[in-house]
């Protein structure tokens, strides 16, 4: 249950942290952090929770980190779908606050119609930029991919543990400037579902790719790691 409640707060520290900071602070004319600061929030997330409970439960916080797991031999199979319930109830979660908080604004509401409403993600007109299906797929997957062989080599037996956290959480902040403007970034399905939930409409039907395209590129960059980069002496 440690292994549990360790993914449920690092989940919901991510979505609070990353999405709070995209609906509070990414706006403010003048004062606003913009899209550098939002990088640099989810990244600073998933980096505080890396040595806050990383130790306890790995420090997935992602189901397609579970599944990149899973698949490279670090992860068991029994495990994969409690943690990915409880990292989906943090998330969920951690956007109900958000939702929360932002009600007691006045004129406060959610825009459905909009790209990039209540933090969530999207394809086609609900791009932040407008970007295809196709082209949101592609990235989804690739930077996956290269956040799971991050992982996996970050916390290798041969590598410096110890500075593991720093790195990925860089990298997650690299991806974040690499594709706000694509898909508003997700790389994290949990962190997708809980947002669209509440926007509804467009978001939530096109959540879809925010689940297939991130577990298959994790799960490439799992076997990849494995296969090809791993040493097995």
């Amino acid at each position: 249950m440690k292994k549990l409640f360790a993914e449920f707060f690092g989940t919901y520290w991510l979505v609070f942290g990353g999405c709070g900071s995209a609906l509070f602070a990414a706006g403010i004319p003048e004062l606003g952090i913009g899209f550098m600061g939002v990088a640099l929030a989810f990244g600073l997330t998933v980096l505080t929770m890396a040595y806050a409970v990383g130790h306890i439960s790995g420090g997935h916080f992602n189901p397609a980190v579970s599944f990149g797991l899973w698949v490279s031999g670090r992860f068991s199979s029994k495990e994969l779908a409690p943690y990915i319930i409880s990292q989906c109830v943090g998330a969920i979660a951690a956007a109900g606050t958000l939702y929360l908080i932002l009600s007691g604004k006045e004129g406060f509401a959610i825009d459905a119609t909009q790209a990039g409403a209540f933090a969530s993600n999207g394809f086609d007109s609900f791009s932040p930029q407008g970007f295809s299906m196709m082209s949101a797929f592609i990235t989804e997957f690739i930077l996956t991919m290269f956040f799971l062989i991050i992982i996996l080599g970050a916390t290798d037996k041969l590598a410096n543990g110890k500075f593991a956290g720093i790195a990925i959480g860089l990298a997650l902040t690299l991806i974040h400037l690499i594709s706000i403007p694509i898909t508003n970034t997700s790389v994290n399905p949990a962190r997708s579902l809980s947002q669209a939930i509440f926007v509804g409409g467009t978001p939530l039907t096109q959540v879809w790719l925010f689940w297939v395209a991130p577990i298959l590129g994790a799960i490439v960059g799992g076997l990849i790691y494995k296969n090809l980069l791993q040493d097995n002496k």
